[in-house]
């Protein structure tokens, strides 16, 4: 029993797969922000040519 206690207590592959999952939910967050930006950068600019047009 005490065996098959010290195996789980060694076994980092659930830690590695957290690790992992949070890395990839912290890109995704970065890049959603990252082209929110973007997206408010190309209606404001598209505005101000739509603008300068009319």
């Amino acid at each position: 029993m005490t065996n098959l206690f010290k195996s789980f207590i060694k076994n980092e592959s659930g830690a590695t797969a957290i690790e992992y999952g949070l890395i990839a939910s912290l890109v995704a967050v970065a890049a959603i922000t990252a082209m929110s930006t973007v997206g408010d950068n190309l209606i404001s600019t598209f505005t101000k040519i739509s603008d300068k047009l009319g």
